[in-house]
């Protein structure tokens, strides 16, 4: 062949391979053939996926940055999304619970027994999300408070967190069967979910925020009518593929019946699985309060402006390491453990890539990025010093992600639930508040925690990978 027929035929493949992983293809065995390729064909999904996810909030924080009060719009916003992340926590956990059983029955090749415990999982979210959205509702404005809004602030906003927290289900959902998808391979549908409750998103901010007759200027609390509405479509989408979608899953009415030994065999991996991210949420939440405390309104807003954007390219990063935890269960099912290991170097190599890169972006060009969510000068100082400092640990965040990733794949999810308790518990929310307390420096002192925890957290997690447990785990 000649240099140029060579150049054609690889183009042609990176072609093929990119159609596959947009357009989705289940027939493709992730216990066998090219690791890099199941990569790809997971990755490419997961990671626009995610970016998606992350959509939601930045589109929030650009609309209600240009409110009037725009300081009290931001706030809420973002305590209201701290205060969500354990919300979240609850649907990771439990998507992570479906991950991990779905791969392993595909990887032993028994779709019925995967559909089945798909259902099981929505039961059990269905059963724990009812109460707190009720609760949500009724103590909107104590809650806001409690992280440290001010009175009026939180009287400005209570609103926007009613609505949030109280339509937590479609949150819910749409973790929770995404994580089915994943686990059966078919991350595509997961990522066109994310994309179709995006655009609606995205046309009913502006919309609703500012009003268009014959419809009125709802202002904050259209912001979460818009993220509410647009959420509800995408669980919408997802549920027409569950039921009828051509995919591996196949999925029937009576597999809603509840099965108690199988949602007890779900509820023991998603247990420390919630756990393990309610400590990283709860963690979260006590430094935004802590922000809020140290340094006003204004402080808040600002890391609240800050933690958004570096969310943004953080949850592409979670979604390229997810394609870790679908490859590890599915080949831990078809006994393939060293093809699993594979997996989990080939993964973090590519994050670790994709997060050097956002790294050096978001130090050369954070006052930019900055400045296009907010024109307040205070709100704009604090956010860049706070993203700038947060970032410098990207490269660890990469490598973390896949291992916990691999941890919970493998469904060994207590290695990752005591990472987490000793690294943000023991050690994150210790050295935050002597940095901000002790040593008087304020907001400062949290933005500078955040990297050297994330760091610890990583080598922790090495440590533990290279023991060997989560090879041994029977789901």
């Amino acid at each position: 062949m000649t240099e140029t027929s060579i150049k054609e035929s690889l183009i042609s493949k990176i072609f093929t391979t990119l159609k596959q992983a947009l357009k989705g293809d289940e027939s493709f065995d992730y216990t066998s053939g090219s690791i890099k390729k199941a990569v790809i064909l997971l990755a490419i999904p997961m990671v626009l996926e995610m970016m998606m996810e992350s959509v939601f909030a930045l589109v929030d924080l650009y609309f209600v940055g240009h409110l009037e009060h725009s300081s009290f719009a931001i706030q809420t916003v973002g305590l209201t999304e701290s205060v969500l992340t354990v919300i979240y926590s609850l649907a990771i956990g439990m998507s992570m619970a479906a991950t991990a059983v779905v791969a392993r029955r595909i990887g032993e090749k028994d779709p019925v027994a995967a559909a089945k415990a798909g259902m099981q999982a929505i039961i059990i979210a269905f059963a724990v999300n009812s109460l707190m959205s009720i609760l949500g509702v009724i103590y909107a404005k104590e809650i806001l408070i409690l992280m440290g809004s001010s009175i009026e602030s939180a009287e400005h906003g209570f609103r926007f967190t009613q609505i949030m927290i109280g339509s937590s289900l479609c949150i819910m959902l749409l973790f929770l069967i995404n994580g089915i998808f994943r686990g059966a391979g078919n991350a595509a549908i997961a990522m066109k979910s994310l994309w179709i409750a995006n655009i609606c998103n995205i046309i009913l901010c502006p919309v609703l925020i500012n009003g268009l007759e014959p419809i009125p200027a709802f202002g904050l609390v259209g912001a979460a009518l818009a993220t509410t509405i647009g959420r509800s479509i995408g669980v919408l989408y997802q549920v027409y593929h569950l039921f009828f979608g051509n995919g591996i899953l196949k999925i029937k009415i009576p597999y809603f019946a509840p099965d108690f030994k199988q949602i007890r065999a779900l509820v023991k991996i998603a247990a420390p699985g919630i756990l393990q991210f309610v400590i990283a949420s709860c963690s979260w939440i006590f430094l935004a309060q802590l922000v809020a405390t140290t340094g006003g309104d204004h402080g808040s807003a600002g890391y609240q402006t800050a933690l958004r954007i570096m969310m943004f390219f953080i949850l592409p990063a979670w979604g390229l390491s997810n394609a870790a935890a679908t490859l590890v269960g599915q080949n831990l099912g078809a006994k393939q453990i060293e093809r699993a290991e594979k997996s989990v170097y080939t993964t973090a190599r590519y994050n670790v890539i994709f997060m050097a890169s956002i790294m050096i972006i978001t130090l050369v060009f954070g006052q930019y990025i900055i400045s296009f969510f907010t024109n307040d000068e205070q709100v704009k100082t604090i956010a860049i010093e706070a993203l700038q400092i947060m970032s410098i640990g990207f490269i660890f965040y990469g490598i973390g992600m896949v291992l916990i990733n691999t941890f919970n794949g493998a469904g060994d999810t207590w290695t990752p639930t005591g990472i987490n308790f000793f690294g943000f518990w023991l050690f994150q929310i210790p050295l935050a508040y002597v940095l901000a307390k002790h040593f008087n420096m304020g907001p400062t002192g949290v933005f500078i925690a955040i990297p050297v925890a994330e760091t610890a957290i990583t080598l922790a997690g090495i440590v533990f990978y290279k023991r060997g447990k989560w090879k041994r785990i029977q789901v």
